[in-house]
């Protein structure tokens, strides 16, 4: 291991659950920041698209039209 002697200064029970909190913390921040930030990311957390993908997924007069068009009397 590269780095093995580290353990010699810092012991493992007070080195590793520091290393793995401050990895945590810097998640939360980054977190954080993209949602505090920027307009989509709360939107798509909340699924403010779902709406709009709903109404897009209309049928178009066209195809309405061609529909209506191939139905036997």
């Amino acid at each position: 291991m590269n780095q093995g002697r580290i353990w010699t200064v810092v012991k493992p029970t007070v080195g590793l659950p520091l290393f793995l909190g401050a990895i945590a913390v810097t998640s939360l921040i980054v977190h954080y920041a993209v949602l505090t930030h920027t307009t989509w990311f709360p939107a798509f957390m909340q699924g403010g698209q779902k709406k709009v993908a709903i109404e897009t997924q209309s049928t178009s007069p066209a195809v309405a039209s061609l529909s209506d068009s191939t139905k036997f009397n």
